[in-house]
């Protein structure tokens, strides 16, 4: 895979890339990987199911031609499943909600909200469904996979007993429900999160939308606010979603009391379709962070049952969310964990080196002054590690990737077996002559590979900085 990356990067510019460096791609089965020169820095992706390749290359072109901030597409090969596209750095919308306080919050999902009517109403008003896989429309047939998902891979899965007629029963009322509108409208489909960028200066780029298919407005604005982990309070959703609201009465007219009576509907099928990909991937699957997300979602049904009252009966499913809103076990996913701390910190060999104030006295001090120092250049000398022009000349340096793929190698095992003895802090610090590029870099580098693991805590300190 790797080589056959290279052979592209090569094609596509002439060289090859001085670091090819895999990256997460969290629930997804394609792989990412960062490519790099002194002078280019792209990703590029892999993905063995060629209609999904063919879905996402096609709508990327056609968002960016109508003016939607997604990533260029810059070379195909398609024989072997690959495509290099723009690298939008490595903070997503969850990344920065996780540190930023409300008003930050609002701030953002505000403007992101704002957008989405565009792309929705007019980017989708000639958007050309032809290679949308693995079906054009959100109809009868994909709510109905959604529902199947919910049903067999979180309630069997989970063991939550249901009578499957009388369910199926309440699915065919909430399918006709969901479907009895206007469903004419381009559907991102995992509008979340996750899928949103913030390069930059926080400007806002969208990505994996190879999903997306003819649907209504309502299941996009549904994912954005009532996405699991994102955690948003009810009155920032009532908030966010008035906005919305307002910004598409810009587009077309609604009537809005039933626009958010079928949005509350859109609500809880996204839930159900999320609930049935954690039950997929962490049941199913094995891999148990997935199975963290459930209390979360369990606490928006909470809000749901206690809260909105949708115009049609649906007695069996309403009598399934009471039993897992009760449910001791699915509650309790979370709660038995430690949390590890992991405290980072940059520091100069000049002033000596830092203390461990945590009593567990473990972890690592690596030197980084073997590495190449852009303090020797003039336009670095007064930046820091912090700062763009300093990142990109580490990043292209391959001995930088080289010593950071070490450093993980080693904090991984090192946070495995911590968090299996029950440790509660966990020491890296990153030294350099002066404190300011290299050990700053690596230790803010570190702290961004961490930072979304399950039961880990990332504290950073750059003393000289900060100082």
């Amino acid at each position: 895979m790797k080589e056959n990356i290279k052979l592209l990067f090569k094609k596509t510019f002439g060289v090859e890339p001085n670091s090819i460096c895999e990256i997460a791609a969290h629930g997804s089965s394609r792989k990412y990987f960062r490519c790099s020169t002194e002078v280019v820095k792209v990703l590029a992706a892999y993905n063995s199911d060629k209609k999904e390749n063919i879905a996402f290359i096609d709508f990327a072109k056609q968002l960016k031609h109508s003016g939607i901030n997604v990533p260029a597409i810059i070379a195909v090969d398609e024989e072997n499943d690959i495509y290099l596209l723009e690298d939008l750095g490595n903070t997503t919308l969850f990344d920065f909600i996780s540190t930023a306080s409300e008003n930050e919050i609002i701030d953002i999902y505000s403007k992101i909200v704002r957008i989405l009517p565009k792309i929705q109403i007019e980017a989708g008003r000639c958007f050309d469904y032809t290679n949308a896989y693995p079906r054009k429309a959100f109809d009868v047939q994909s709510v109905q996979w959604d529902l199947n998902y919910f049903k067999y891979y979180f309630l069997k899965l989970a063991d939550i007993p249901f009578n499957e007629q009388e369910l199926e029963n309440d699915f065919e009322v909430l399918k006709n429900y969901l479907l009895d509108c206007d469903c004419e409208h381009l559907l991102y489909r995992d509008f979340q999160s996750r899928n949103i960028m913030l390069k930059d200066n926080y400007e806002i780029f969208f990505i994996d939308f190879q999903g997306a298919r003819k649907g209504a407005l309502q299941y996009d604005i549904a994912s954005l606010l009532y996405d699991a982990k994102a955690n948003l309070s009810p009155e920032t959703r009532e908030k966010l979603l008035n906005i919305y609201i307002e910004e598409v009465k810009k587009y077309k007219d609604i009537k809005e009391d039933d626009f958010r009576n079928r949005f509350y509907a859109y609500v809880y099928i996204r839930i159900m379709q999320a609930m049935g990909s954690y039950g997929y991937r962490g049941y199913f699957q094995k891999k148990e962070h997935f199975l963290k997300s459930i209390p979360f979602a369990i606490e928006n049904i909470r809000y749901l049952e206690n809260n909105i009252n949708l115009p049609v009966d649906l007695p069996c499913m309403h009598g399934i969310f009471q039993q897992i809103i009760t449910n001791e076990k699915l509650l309790s996913i979370s709660k038995n964990n430690s949390i590890l701390n992991v405290n980072i910190k940059s520091f100069s060999f000049k002033k000596g080196y830092p203390h461990d104030t945590s009593g567990n006295g473990g972890g690592f001090i690596f030197d980084c002054r073997a590495l190449p120092n852009p303090g020797r250049y003039e336009e670095y000398k007064s930046l820091n590690g912090l700062d763009s022009s300093v990142i990109e000349f580490l990043e292209a340096k391959e001995e930088v990737q080289l010593f950071f793929e070490s450093v993980c190698s080693l904090i991984n095992q090192s946070c495995a077996e911590y968090q299996r003895r029950g440790f509660s802090n966990l020491s890296v610090y990153f030294g350099c002559t002066g404190g300011q590029h290299r050990s700053v870099f690596l230790a803010q580098k570190l702290a961004n590979y961490l930072k979304n693991r399950e039961n880990i805590k990332v504290n950073v300190q750059h003393i000289e900085q900060n100082q």
